[in-house]
């Protein structure tokens, strides 16, 4: 069987469905909140052109809130930012969190290796502005003791904390780029702060049992394939109540990381809490704050 015949039989099957010859399930208790979204690689010349486009996305797949990261290019070659490139970036991303209204909340960008611009860019975007959490890629590994004063300020604020991490293999990580253990290091330091370790450190197994009994540190699912097996795991090691979904966007599709959760062997309440619950009480207390519906 071809594409369009798959698709036109499932097609016909939808049909039926609606006429009761095959079950029906009502996804409408599963709509997700998505903890990382990028407005760069969509289409679109302004901040605000790019985000409307990923919300016509959302809305077909059923993601109701995106929170954004980064600004209009995600470059390799731009790993370890100046303080001006740093306010260029976040400054699109405030651009798309205004324009979309209630549909997406921004993370400021920093960079630990410029510490003090990096605090007053946080005051400037979340204290005094409408962001509600941290994005660290990969210009400093996160054990590092320059993360302390950030962590610190963040959690001042009741701002979320979402660090970057993979495990790779071959040439291995780049200088400056964090792992799960980096992660686990700095949540030890700061026991009273809840940490999102993102990506599952790319080698998800690993990086399960990696944040496993740190249990300030959440595994946030996003940008991996959609492997069988991946969020049973995160489940059963450690609890629905520390797994947040993302997908990545665009560098991943939203279909493919729901499919992570919404085809996952779990119960229907753990799935409501990966997709949105989670992530929900995470941003509660800031948003509260801040008067964010």
């Amino acid at each position: 069987m071809n594409r369009r015949e798959f698709l036109a039989a499932a097609g016909g099957m939808a049909a039926l469905a609606g006429c009761g010859g095959i079950p029906t399930r009502d996804d409408s208790s599963y709509g997700a909140w998505d903890n990382h979204s990028h407005i760069a690689g969509g289409p679109g010349k302004t901040p605000s052109e790019r985000v409307d486009n990923l919300l016509k996305l959302a809305d077909r797949v059923g993601v109701e809130r995106l929170c954004l990261h980064l600004g209009m290019e995600v470059s390799d070659k731009n790993t370890s930012p100046t303080p001006g490139q740093i306010r260029q970036d976040n400054d699109a991303v405030l651009e798309a969190v205004r324009h979309a209204g209630n549909r997406a909340v921004g993370y400021v960008y920093l960079n630990p290796n410029h510490l003090e611009f990096s605090l007053q860019e946080f005051d400037r975007c979340v204290r005094d502005g409408p962001m509600v959490g941290v994005k660290l890629w990969v210009a400093k590994r996160c054990s590092a003791p320059e993360l302390d004063p950030i962590v610190r300020r963040a959690a001042e604020h009741k701002a979320v904390i979402y660090q970057h991490t993979w495990l790779k293999v071959g040439n291995g990580n780049g200088p400056g780029e964090s792992t799960p253990f980096d992660v686990v290091e700095l949540a030890k330091r700061h026991p009273d702060v809840r940490l999102l370790c993102g990506h599952a450190g790319g080698d998800w197994e690993r990086g399960i049992r990696a944040i496993r009994s740190t249990k300030n540190v959440l595994l946030e699912i996003a940008g991996s394939d959609p492997t069988s097996g991946f969020v049973e795991m995160a489940v059963r090691e450690l609890g629905a109540d520390r797994i947040v979904y993302g997908s990545d966007v665009h560098g991943r599709s939203f279909a493919s990381q729901l499919a992570k959760v919404r085809g996952a062997d779990i119960p229907d309440s753990a799935k409501r809490l990966i997709l949105r619950e989670n992530l929900r009480g995470l941003l509660a207390p800031i948003m509260k704050a801040k008067g964010i519906a």
